[in-house]
């Protein structure tokens, strides 16, 4: 199997960049201009601006092939999982899904791709390349937009000028964004239904939603000739033969949609199951193109890291494969009396993290050293064997690789802080198979998260 066991060259980016930004007393005035640049930014969530870091994540060559083997790996294992489920009743059954939800994941498709896009969630350790996953999200992956504003924030700072003025430089926006339309308008060139001028249209439940994104991809597909317009899902009809967008967030009314880029996690689909029924009967009667389809829901659900290890899905995977699974997945099982002795996972609160096995945006996730042990006691009690009204998952921690951060939080302080050392998480990006680049996210917590501390860094890659 591929692996480099040599560290990267990472660190020594990171000194130098830090390097430059003291011999500039802390760069008062770059950290002011880069934080006023974010706030007048599309790098908006929940109505404010997203949390960045002043340094930016540095990639050597040995970390982009590292992200590229473990991304196009997982993609393939991802696949084989699906291609299984889909074609295999009796494999079905290892999974524990709601009735309707198999029914979303069973609707025709009709084109080649059956992943189009998904983010690979993982912590890498840079110094020898070992990784662990977090979790797949392979059912609505957002935060190119984020990586794109914060690279434009620093790119014209004078510590960026230094570092570049030794080194090249290069950001991952091109391949995420002009990447994706090319990728989308190849996967739709492959429609059995296809015509020749598409309207095409992001669906999503807009108050969940990235719309200052969906808007720099809309603009990407209008240069190009496409027409391309944004709806919430409540605002679509299927009259029988045409799935109708009614009133457009961006775009065209009352329009005929030809092909839809589904941003509507599937969780949100079930909790608006009846208003979600004319984008459900369109695609059901094949009407429409929807990529992706709900079969990334199989790679979505935490699920699945248990299933990864099953002997029936050992067997579809070839050596190296398991290999990499079985390096990069910690032990995850139900939090259930009948998986796992949940005395145990109370006294050992330092060692497990609980999810819920489908949610996103880090929901309901409970890290064991964040608690007491009597806080820790009663959260495993709350949640094991279905307490909570829905399945909980069990996980090994693991402690994320560590970098400096000069994070943002739009206090004035943060123009004067020492650098600290944050947590990882890198996202990595898939489009039909390849890996296209990287959603770093740092954080002080256990949890990497906006809410609590999270921000977002910068991907660069450095003399690749």
């Amino acid at each position: 199997m591929h692996r480099n066991t040599s560290p990267t060259l990472n660190r020594t980016y990171d000194a130098e960049y830090l390097a430059a930004i003291q011999s500039l007393e802390g760069d008062v005035e770059g950290r002011k201009a880069a934080w006023d640049y974010i706030k007048n930014s599309t790098a908006v969530f929940a109505g404010k601006p997203v949390y960045t870091s002043y340094i930016p994540r540095l990639f050597d060559m040995a970390t982009q092939e590292r992200f590229r083997f473990i991304a196009e790996t997982t993609h393939s294992v991802l696949t084989k999982i699906m291609t299984e489920y889909l074609e295999n009743p009796s494999y079905r059954t290892l999974f524990n899904l709601d009735p309707r939800l198999e029914e979303l994941i069973l609707l025709p498709r009709d084109y080649d791709s059956l992943l189009p896009c998904a983010r690979v969630d993982l912590f890498l350790n840079e110094d020898t390349m070992e990784a662990t996953f977090c979790e797949f999200n392979a059912d609505g992956s957002s935060g190119m937009n984020e990586d794109r504003e914060a690279a434009l924030s620093i790119m014209d700072s004078e510590p960026m000028r230094q570092f570049r003025a030794k080194h090249e430089v290069r950001t991952c926006t091109e391949s995420l964004f002009e990447g994706w339309v090319d990728e989308f308008l190849d996967i739709y060139s492959t429609y059995s239904f296809k015509v020749d001028s598409p309207h095409i249209a992001i669906v999503d439940f807009l108050e969940n939603s990235v719309t200052e994104e969906f808007k720099v991809f809309a603009a990407l597909f209008a240069k190009r000739g496409v027409q391309f317009s944004i709806y919430d899902v409540r605002e679509l009809e299927f009259d029988g033969e045409h799935l109708i967008g009614r009133k457009a967030y961006l775009g065209r009314d009352n329009a005929p949609i030809d092909a839809v880029w589904r941003r509507c996690v599937t969780r949100d689909v079930l909790d608006h199951w009846d208003e979600s029924q004319h984008l459900i009967s369109a695609v059901r009667e094949r009407k429409v193109a929807l990529i992706g389809s709900f079969a990334g829901h199989i790679a979505h659900d935490k699920q699945v890291f248990g299933i990864i290890g099953h002997p029936r899905t050992r067997a579809l995977l070839t050596d190296e494969e398991n290999e990499l699974m079985d390096s990069m997945i910690p032990f995850t099982t139900f939090l259930s009396a009948e998986s796992i002795d949940l005395e145990s996972v109370k006294h050992d609160k330092d060692s497990w993290i609980i999810k819920p096995t489908d949610a996103y945006g880090s929901r309901n996730v409970y890290a064991g050293r964040d608690f007491s042990e009597d806080e820790w006691s009663r959260i495993i009690d709350d949640h094991a064997d279905g307490a909570s009204g829905c399945p909980f998952l069990v996980q090994r921690f693991c402690v994320p690789y560590t970098t400096a951060a000069i994070p943002f939080y739009d206090r004035e302080q943060d123009y004067t802080a020492q650098p600290r050392m944050y947590f990882n998480l890198s996202g990595l990006y898939i489009y039909n198979g390849r890996f296209a680049g990287v959603f770093s996210r740092l954080g002080p917590g256990s949890i990497i998260l906006g809410r609590n501390g999270g921000v977002t860094a910068a991907s660069l890659w450095v003399d690749c």
